[in-house]
């Protein structure tokens, strides 16, 4: 809200026509646009992934058939997605062997998030085909949303908007650091929440 308690940016001083939606500006979000993500492009971004840096496609883990990378956009700080690195659609496609690894990155994500932000609980699923509500259909991917107390509230509900309060690249840092290395128990304690 401006000085005056008019919106900071109202849609009306510009050409275009009205929608249902209020804009929470995020302009520190710029750097994945500017980085080169085109939204036209058709290349598998999960396919994609893996041959960039770590801080560049926000990779907090990589697996021998899968690997562990935050959501672009998340329901939450900490929204993990969990990808064979193989270009497969449907998990009744996937391998005996990603499927292992997929269970166990992902049990192992539950941990680390548990410890690190101090999730109370998880949404654990995937959307398969267009239809089935997959943002990116062609290769499956595993959501690992994080949990807290009093985070649905009126914001989504009633303003259709998301407010999330972590920068990615701070989220991946941490989740990164606190990930068990092939040689560490794989099962870290989870710290009580404050």
């Amino acid at each position: 809200m401006g000085a005056e308690g008019t919106p900071a940016e109202s849609s009306a001083d510009f050409a275009a026509a009205p929608d249902a939606f209020q804009r929470l500006w995020t302009p520190h979000r710029a750097v994945y646009v500017e980085a080169g993500h085109d939204a036209h492009d058709d290349s598998c971004p999960f396919c994609s992934a893996p041959s960039r840096s770590d801080d560049e496609a926000l990779i907090v883990a990589r697996g021998q058939h899968a690997y562990v990378l935050l959501n672009l956009f998340p329901y939450n700080p900490g929204h993990l997605l969990v990808c064979p690195y193989r270009h497969v659609s449907t998990y009744d496609l996937a391998t005996s062997d990603e499927v292992a690894e997929m269970a166990s990155l992902t049990q192992i994500a539950m941990r680390v998030l548990t410890r690190v932000s101090h999730a109370q609980g998880f949404n654990i699923g995937m959307n398969q085909g267009q239809v089935g509500g997959a943002g990116i259909a062609a290769h499956l991917h595993q959501h690992v949303v994080p949990r807290y107390g009093g985070d649905s509230n009126f914001f989504p509900i009633i303003a259709q908007t998301k407010a999330v309060t972590h920068l990615l690249g701070d989220v991946r840092r941490a989740v990164a650091e606190a990930w068990p290395t092939a040689d560490a128990d794989q099962a870290p304690t989870a710290s009580p929440s404050p």
